[in-house]
């Protein structure tokens, strides 16, 4: 199993990201807490990994601590989530966000989340009640963000990462019109993340 990469950050395309390790071009999937807190393009990286093998496939998710990994893990525990809904999961909300709101049984906040209706909601509750822990907001803070791009593309970035998360093109166009016009990919992806969940 691959635990931990270490190399060299290749290519940033939301949700989607490449590292360099000696060579070797990983592809990771990581969630929005961990691509906010992402260096430059051809900087030093260190993630913390989960390996999924499939029949068709060898999947890697890629977290910044191993508190945000260890949040996934038991997310993938409960019967009908799989990676995909857990990367939202963690995009929607940080570990500790998703931890308080466990423990404050916040259905409504768990129930904005793509793919998360009032019963998934109800049940990530009852299943993970006291099996989160808080990291205090252990993650690293961000040290960049993407190389200025045209706007248009900045744009087109944001929309994807979106869909990519669950949203629909209405929902992700909306979010999109209310974002400054100088806003950097990440920023953009935080800003929509929260739009969309006052909705």
């Amino acid at each position: 199993m691959i635990g931990r990469l270490n190399g060299v950050l290749a290519e940033k395309q939301p949700p989607q990201i490449v590292v360099d390790v000696n060579g070797v071009g990983y592809e990771v999937d990581v969630p929005m807490s961990t691509f906010y807190v992402l260096p430059h393009l051809n900087e030093k990286v260190t993630l913390f990994t989960h390996h999924v093998i499939r029949e068709d496939a060898h999947l890697l998710y890629g977290f910044a601590t191993k508190g945000e990994r260890e949040t996934f893990r038991q997310v993938l525990k409960i019967s009908g989530i799989g990676p995909k809904i857990a990367l939202a999961i963690l995009s929607g909300m940080s570990a500790d966000e998703l931890a308080i709101a466990i423990a404050g049984e916040d259905v409504a906040r768990l129930s904005k989340i793509p793919g998360i209706g009032k019963k998934t909601a109800e049940r990530l509750v009852l299943e993970l009640r006291g099996k989160l822990s808080f990291d205090g907001g252990s993650a690293p803070t961000p040290s960049g963000g993407l190389p200025l791009l045209s706007v248009a593309s900045e744009r087109s970035d944001i929309i994807n990462a979106l869909l990519a998360l669950g949203y629909n093109e209405r929902e992700a166009a909306a979010a999109i019109k209310l974002l400054p016009n100088d806003v950097g990919v990440s920023d953009g992806i935080r800003l929509a993340l929260k739009s969309l969940a006052k909705v």
